[in-house]
């Protein structure tokens, strides 16, 4: 089964423009755990976040309580 990527979405696109502005993010999760870093790339089902250390992690969006950028 294919699901279509929606780039007219307002959460898409803003989430489009942290990855071209290199924004730092926090996604809160499901689980209660906070991570931190910035948004490498995104697709209908996954968001991946590399953090300070340049480690890549991948995020079910399903799992996301927030994401916003980091003061």
């Amino acid at each position: 089964m294919t699901v279509e990527f929606e780039t007219g979405l307002p959460s898409v696109r803003q989430i489009q423009n942290m990855i071209r502005e290199e924004k730092e993010v926090e996604l809160k999760l499901t689980t209660g755990d906070l991570l931190a870093g910035k948004i490498s790339w995104q697709d209908p089902h996954c968001i991946s976040l590399t953090d300070q250390y340049d480690q890549p992690t991948i995020v079910w969006r399903q799992a996301i309580v927030y994401l916003k950028p980091r003061m």
